[in-house]
C-alpha cells in the first residue's frame, strides 16, 4: 500500500533522492566505496559540500551578496546557543511564538539580557503577535518563521535596523521571501530539506566579530566559515542527502514553483477543515495558518477511533498532533504530493458521511 507521509520531522523526502542516497551508501560516484566510508576531505565529498553550499545560496538568491552557507551539527537547538554566543554583546530582542522560541530565549539568557518584544503564550501560541516594537539598541532580533507544534507561520517580517535572525527549520525553501533582509538564517535539515544530522546556517559575514567574549571554537561561526564547514568531520550523509534534495528542488523549478504547489496543498486541506463540521482548526487567526503544518481537532472525541482507523486504511502516516497539544497535524513539506492531501481530505469526508 502507498504511504502518505505527513510526518512533522524527520520529513518526507522525494523518492528520487531516497533512491540516489541509497545507491551512494553502497557505491558512491562509481568508486566502489560507500559515501559514508570515504574521507570527508576527498575530492568527491568536498565537491558535495561545495555544491550544497552553492545551492543553498542560489535558492535563497543570496549568492555574491556577502553571505556564506554552513552545514553544522547539533540541530537548530545548537543554533539557539551559537546565535547568542556570536551576536549577543549586551541584549537581544526575541519574538516568542512557541516552544522553539522559548528554548532559544532560554539559551540566550545565559549570555546577556533578552527583551521579549511580544508573545502568544497566553493563548497557547495559537496566533502570531503583531505590532510590536523592536528596541533599536538591541544586538539582533530573533524570530521563528514557522511553528511546527502549533501550526502558525509568520507571513510578514519586520523591518529592523539591527540584524534579523530567523529559525526557518520547518519552512526553509518553501516560499519566496526577500532573504537579504536577514542577517542570519538557520534551519535543521530534517524538517524540509534532508535527514536529521545537519543544520544549514546562512550568515551575512559583516554581522560577525562584534562581541567581546571569547567564543569556544565549536561554537564560533568564523571558525567554521574559515574551514568551509570542515573544522571537524561533517555529517557526510546528511549533507549529501540535503544536496540531492536541493538539486531536486532546482530541477522542479525552484522555490517559486514549489510555493505554488504548497499553496494548493494548504488551500485544499484548510478548505476542508473549514467546511467539514466534524473538524476545527487550532490556529485562531486564519492569516497565521502555516502552509507547512496544519493543526486541527475533531470536535467529537467519540469519532477518534473511527477517524484513526480510516487514516490507517488509507495509508496515512505521521498525522498525530504534537504530544503537548494533541489533535492532528498534517505536515505538508515540499516533497509531499498534492495527491496525499487529497487522500486525507477524502478520509475526512468519508468520516463525515458516516457520522
Amino acid at each position: 500500500m502507498k504511504k502518505h507521509n505527513f510526518s512533522a520531522g524527520p520529513c518526507i523526502l522525494p523518492q528520487s533522492v531516497l533512491q540516489k542516497s541509497a545507491e551512494a551508501v553502497l557505491n558512491f560516484n562509481n568508486l566502489n566505496l560507500s559515501l559514508i566510508e570515504i574521507s570527508h576531505r576527498s575530492k568527491d565529498f568536498v565537491e558535495v559540500m561545495e555544491t550544497a553550499q552553492s545551492l543553498a545560496l542560489v535558492h535563497l538568491q543570496l549568492q555574491n551578496k556577502g553571505y556564506k552557507a554552513l552545514f553544522l551539527q547539533g540541530g537548530a537547538s545548537m543554533q539557539f546557543l551559537m546565535t547568542a554566543y556570536n551576536l549577543l554583546e549586551k541584549k537581544a530582542a526575541y519574538l516568542n511564538t512557541g516552544t522553539w522560541s522559548e528554548k532559544a530565549i532560554k539559551e540566550a539568557k545565559m549570555l546577556g539580557e533578552v527583551i521579549e518584544v511580544a508573545s502568544s503564550k497566553s493563548e497557547n501560541f495559537n496566533f502570531i503577535p503583531k505590532n510590536y516594537n523592536i528596541p533599536k539598541d538591541a544586538d539582533y532580533f530573533h524570530c521563528t518563521s514557522n511553528n511546527t507544534i502549533y501550526g502558525t507561520q509568520m507571513q510578514d517580517f519586520p523591518k529592523t535596523e539591527i540584524p534579523l535572525v530567523c529559525d526557518m527549520s520547518s519552512d526553509i525553501f518553501s516560499r519566496q521571501l526577500d532573504f537579504s533582509k536577514f542577517g542570519l538564517i538557520y534551519a535543521g535539515a530534517q524538517k524540509n530539506m534532508g535527514p536529521a544530522g545537519t543544520t544549514l546556517v546562512v550568515i551575512k559575514e559583516e554581522i560577525l566579530g562584534k562581541v567581546s567574549r571569547a567564543i569556544p571554537s565549536m561554537l564560533n561561526y568564523k571558525v567554521h566559515l574559515d574551514k568551509d564547514s570542515m573544522f571537524n568531520t561533517p555529517p557526510v550523509f546528511s549533507v549529501y542527502v540535503s544536496m540531492l534534495t536541493m538539486q531536486w528542488l532546482k530541477d522542479s523549478g525552484g522555490i517559486s514553483a514549489i510555493e505554488k504547489v504548497n499553496n494548493e496543498k494548504a488551500a485544499l486541506l484548510y478548505s476542508e477543515i473549514d467546511r467539514n463540521a466534524l473538524f476545527e482548526g487550532f490556529v485562531s487567526k486564519k492569516e497565521d495558518r502555516s502552509k507547512m503544518n496544519a493543526t486541527f481537532n475533531l470536535k467529537n472525541d467519540g469519532l477518534k477511533a473511527t477517524f484513526d482507523d480510516h487514516l490507517k486504511q488509507a495509508g496515512i502516516n505521521g498525522i498525530n498532533g504534537h504530544r503537548s497539544i494533541g489533535g492532528y497535524r498534517a505536515s505538508m513539506y515540499n516533497a509531499l504530493p498534492l495527491e496525499s492531501v487529497q487522500v486525507l481530505v477524502d478520509v475526512m469526508q468519508t468520516v463525515e458521511k458516516g457520522a
